[in-house]
């Protein structure tokens, strides 16, 4: 595909043009929706094939394949009255937006793909999960880093909760960080050195010949400082509070109209779940 257009150009669009354009090699050309007028006036500076069009319907008419990237919340702002001919590739990374759902907001036969693309797609270091599988999604996901096609979408939403945890790794990281300055060590040196602990236990998430739970045992003295930390801090009811944080995720991917403002049910003035959080 030598086309591609993006509605919604946020932290995930930037890294999918990134991504895209990472190692400058045949590149697409890549056609932006106008919103956000610094970040794509940045990206199509940056990159020689980039072009920001007038309109999300523009968008939609110059590319062959069309990644959807707005905030759940904007969808209907953003797609409303946009005409999608059958020929074109739809891809949706709106967080807890289905399939059957946004083909009802676009009214459209077009292949319509769901995936969970990640920050750093843009150094094609990502693999993403698809639902369902198409060889042309498939393949673009493969050039970006690999692609995991997924069998339904309960799987995907199982992906997706999983994706939720991001945030509370990085979250974790500054705790530790914070815990040592308290402890007489500067800011910077801190940072840097945990930056660099866990920088290597990334490299070591290459080795796919060892499952996690070996990993885990590999770099565990017993009664060591690793064991001690795990067994005192990470324990059973610590692991159990984590599993129902996930379970109550999930349960809102399952069913997005029970938290979607703009829902039926919300309308009448049933009650709203909390809000996932999205990542775009």
């Amino acid at each position: 595909m030598k086309r591609i257009g993006i509605i919604g150009v946020g932290e995930i669009g930037r890294a999918i043009v990134d991504g895209l354009y990472h190692r400058g090699d045949d590149a697409p050309e890549v056609f932006l929706s106008p919103r956000g007028a610094r970040t794509v006036a940045e990206l199509s500076e940056r990159h020689d094939g980039v072009r920001v069009c007038p309109d999300n319907q523009a968008v939609v008419d110059r590319s062959e394949i069309v990644i959807i990237a707005v905030r759940r919340q904007d969808r209907h702002e953003a797609l409303a009255g946009l005409t999608v001919a059958d020929d074109k590739i739809l891809i949706n990374v709106m967080s807890g937006v289905e399939n059957d759902d946004l083909r009802r907001t676009l009214a459209t036969d077009a292949p319509l793909v769901r995936a969970i693309p990640l920050p750093a797609i843009r150094e094609r270091r990502s693999v993403t999960v698809t639902y369902p599988s198409h060889p042309v999604v498939d393949s673009l996901f493969e050039h970006l880093g690999g692609a995991l096609p997924v069998a339904d979408e309960t799987a995907f939403n199982v992906f997706s909760a999983v994706t939720g945890t991001l945030t509370t790794h990085y979250r974790y990281l500054a705790t530790l960080t914070s815990w040592a300055v308290g402890h007489g060590i500067a800011a910077g040196d801190a940072d840097r050195y945990v930056r660099g602990l866990f920088r290597e236990v990334g490299r070591s998430l290459s080795d796919e010949t060892r499952t996690l739970q070996q990993l885990a045992a590999d770099h565990e003295t017993p009664k060591g400082n690793n064991e001690r930390i795990r067994t005192t801090w990470f324990t059973a009811a610590n692991s159990e509070a984590l599993t129902q944080a996930l379970d109550g995720l999930l349960a809102d991917l399952i069913a997005p109209h029970e938290k979607d403002p703009s829902s039926p049910r919300q309308a009448l003035g049933q009650p709203e779940f909390a809000h996932a959080r999205d990542l775009i």
